[in-house]
């Protein structure tokens, strides 16, 4: 289902001809409104006169996560405080929280590009979906469920967490579409098979997943586990929230972004300089109509590339590869770049791991080291129940560096006994595979099955250790 045809598959001269026009118009908006465009244009020589079209792009200055920080709480809005309908803010575990807002046009915008993006990703008006991703100052509850009732979706708004009401509602109400992180998904589903329940019988059709990068692997998985078409869905608050870019449920061969809203470019994360069509980089979005907080040009940080061929569901919009992860996640052990999702997909394809993991990147001395946890799937044993230690603290299971192994690698916890020949060859079989994969030669360790905690929400997969 294609939900507003006339911009998802417009021609590319018309949709470029409209982006030029938009982005003169945002770029006066951003400068008159807001001093911090006013410098920063200045800054470049940029008379906001002499923007005609998207091939002046790159004369305009970037707008990074730092600036939003940098003038919390309101310094970037382009409107006052008392026209704003909605306030949205990240989490702020790394300082202040970035702060953003909307009008009322906003919203409006927002609950459209939602709409398509619902549509793309197998929605239609009259289902019900159930929404488990956070509500709150997040945007991914609201986001969905706004968007869903615009398109005439009937919505249960469970929100995230509460793991047993969620497979309750799900057996009861029937859904057609489970809307939350990838990671949680797979909890919910893990959880309902530990109870002798059988997820795939609950009815889904569709499971829109975003919020978290994640591999084709574990899409086969979810797929599998639920019996459904998974989704990719992207957004992020800073742009609008989710509603950016999504799969189309047909191909599912990258994301269609709403580019008449939002303008997608990538750059070479060094430089700065914009790459061709096809090249990886760090994806550079500009925001074409939104009033309380423009953003210029702002680096998302996400590596992704860009395909402007027409998509084989009929749609013409200019379409980004799933994200690879974001360029300061990006590791460098040992002369060797990996990104989680490149980890992900290795472990993945063996089929003795249970679909969780978590990377312990150990910065405390010299050169960094990394170690996998992953588990085998099975309930937990019930001493697991009243204590879990931190991964880096008790290096718990079969330790294998693969080219050595001793005697004191070896632990025996809570009835999992590491020492049985089957369990210390996965983990030399893990390591070859990683070796294989990605040319890394990490310390791989066997954990007893649950030992790696479970997302509600977002997944943590990489747990740093740095010098006091």
């Amino acid at each position: 289902m294609i939900w507003n045809r006339e911009m998802e598959t417009a021609p590319r001269a018309i949709m470029r001809a409209l982006q030029g026009e938009r982005l003169g118009r945002a770029c006066a908006w951003a400068v008159e409104r807001v001093p911090f465009y006013r410098k920063a244009f200045a800054a470049r020589g940029v008379d906001v006169g002499t923007i005609k079209g998207v091939d002046d792009l790159r004369r305009l200055p970037f707008t990074v996560k730092a600036d939003l920080r940098d003038h919390y709480p309101w310094g970037l809005f382009a409107v006052p405080q008392a026209e704003l309908s909605r306030i949205h803010a990240s989490s702020g575990t790394k300082g202040k929280p970035t702060v953003v807002g909307y009008t009322r046009g906003d919203l409006e915008i927002w609950r459209e590009v939602m709409a398509r993006s619902l549509a793309a990703g197998g929605a239609e008006p009259g289902q019900l979906i159930q929404i488990a991703y956070g509500y709150g100052l997040f945007t991914g509850g609201l986001g969905f469920h706004d968007g869903a009732e615009h398109m005439g979706l009937t919505v249960v708004p469970v929100s995230s967490g509460n793991t047993l009401r969620q497979i309750l509602l799900l057996q009861d109400f029937r859904p057609q579409g489970l809307a939350c992180t990838p990671s949680f998904a797979l909890h919910i589903g893990e959880s309902m098979r530990e109870q002798g329940l059988d997820p795939r019988r609950v009815g889904l059709r569709y499971g829109l997943f975003g919020a978290e990068p994640w591999t084709d692997a574990m899409r086969r998985q979810l797929e599998a586990l639920w019996g459904i078409v998974a989704v990719d869905f992207y957004g992020l608050s800073e742009i609008i929230g989710p509603g950016v870019a999504v799969e189309c449920a047909e191909a599912r061969r990258g994301l269609h972004i709403a580019e008449d809203h939002f303008l997608p470019e990538v750059i070479d994360p060094a430089s700065g300089e914009p790459l061709p069509a096809g090249a990886e980089g760090e994806l550079v979005l500009s925001c074409l109509t939104k009033e309380a907080l423009p953003m210029i040009r702002y680096r998302t940080g996400d590596v992704t590339s860009l395909d402007p061929e027409p998509c084989a569901c009929g749609r013409t919009s200019i379409r980004m590869a799933r994200i690879k992860g974001r360029s300061d996640d990006m590791l460098v052990i040992k002369g060797v770049n990996v990104y989680p999702s490149q980890l992900e997909a290795a472990l993945l394809t063996e089929s003795d791991l249970a679909p969780h993991y978590q990377l312990m990147v150990d910065r405390s001395h010299g050169f960094p080291t990394i170690s996998v946890q992953a588990s085998q799937p099975g309930a937990s044993p019930a001493v697991m129940a009243t204590s879990v230690a931190t991964p880096l603290e008790r290096h718990l299971g079969t330790i294998a560096n693969v080219s050595e192994m001793t005697s004191s690698s070896v632990t025996e916890w809570g009835g999992f006994d590491s020492r049985r020949p089957e369990v210390a060859a996965l983990a030399l079989r893990v390591g070859e595979l990683l070796r294989a994969h990605l040319s890394l030669n990490p310390e791989v360790v066997i954990v007893p099955p649950k030992t790696i905690p479970r997302s509600e929400g977002k997944a943590v997969r990489v747990v740093e250790r740095r010098a006091p």
